[in-house]
């Protein structure tokens, strides 16, 4: 794919130029006073790992619902450390220990969130939904589009949030020093929970997903914004509602009032996150912020390169 977006001097200067809800504030607030108690598990797992220590975990997201997890420590700590809370991208889950050991192979704590009702798209999941409503496009993306209170993604959300509080809840976790990264999908969490919460020292999302839904699904026809168009050409007097509805989940809004270290990365071949999108949520951003351009990939973005960054930063706000 060829870049097919805005010309790079405008990506930089790219701003969303619909408005939030103006209720946003106070339906996420009122979302959040809905959660109940986190009943943290943490059970050792053996990973067949020796520089590792592995726990299964589960907690309780939205709605009490049992989220899995997995929490990786560094097998030489010598007390608590600072900690990474990672999301996926679209239709992934947990997978298996091994196949996350860049962040506590190098001296960090890593808690991996498993994705509700995903994970069998590329990586194996563990965690349901049960909650899911209304007619949709096969897929996530226009689960109880119609009304904001039913979206998948208000569960998902929520269990983003909650799942720092898990993390936290280890001893062996530096509470005080919490990063959250993710890419695509998992780097719209980062985003989520970086805006919603203060306790976050930095974000790190890798060509997040989620932003800008009237842009996306305005020029690309890749999933997964692809689903949210099906949807709307067969629900043809619906699609303002919809929108509505995606308008409190755009993952701006979020960032506009993130005001920790945000550190994000862009391909601009982009064909399943236009770059624009992408500058959408960065140039909303509240914090200190910089961007990685990948200027010749599609959505792997700069793949290994952005775990290195990834690192790079946790070296530099943790040491």
């Amino acid at each position: 794919m060829a870049q097919f977006d805005l010309p790079l001097e405008q990506l930089r200067a790219y701003r969303y130029p619909y408005p939030e809800p103006p209720d946003f504030e106070e339906f996420w607030a009122k979302t959040l006073k809905e959660t109940g108690s986190l009943n943290p598990e943490f059970t050792p797992y053996d990973g067949e790992l020796r520089t590792v220590d592995a726990f299964d975990v589960t907690f309780a997201g939205y709605g009490g619902d049992p989220i899995k997890g997995w929490l990786l420590l560094p097998g030489n700590r010598t007390g608590p450390v600072p900690t990474v809370v990672e999301y996926l991208g679209y239709g992934s889950g947990r997978g298996i220990p091994l196949e996350s050991l860049a962040y506590a192979s190098a001296g960090y704590g890593h808690f991996v969130m498993d994705t509700r009702g995903q994970g069998s798209s590329w990586r194996a999941g563990d965690t349901g939904d049960p909650s899911a409503t209304g007619p949709a496009v096969p897929g996530y993306m226009t689960r109880g589009i119609t009304d904001p209170h039913d979206y998948y993604y208000r569960r998902l959300y929520v269990d983003a949030i909650r799942a720092v509080d898990a993390a936290k809840a280890h001893p062996d976790v530096d509470g005080t020093r919490i990063a959250v990264t993710g890419r695509s999908q998992g780097g719209a969490l980062s985003l989520v929970t970086a805006g919603i919460r203060d306790d976050i020292a930095g974000a790190i999302p890798h060509v997040p997903f989620l932003s800008a839904f009237r842009r996306g699904t305005a020029i690309t026809d890749r999933e997964p914004y692809a689903e949210i168009v099906r949807w709307c050409s067969i629900h043809r007097t619906k699609h303002e509602t919809a929108f509505a509805t995606l308008d409190y989940f755009d993952a701006t809004a979020f960032a506009a009032r993130a005001t920790c270290r945000g550190s994000f990365s862009v391909a601009l071949m982009d064909g399943v996150c236009p770059p624009s999108t992408v500058y959408a949520a960065f140039n909303a951003y509240g914090g200190e912020k910089d961007i990685t351009e990948w200027p010749y990939n599609n959505h792997e973005g700069g793949g290994p390169q952005d775990q290195l960054r990834t690192i790079h930063v946790l070296r530099q706000l943790f040491g």
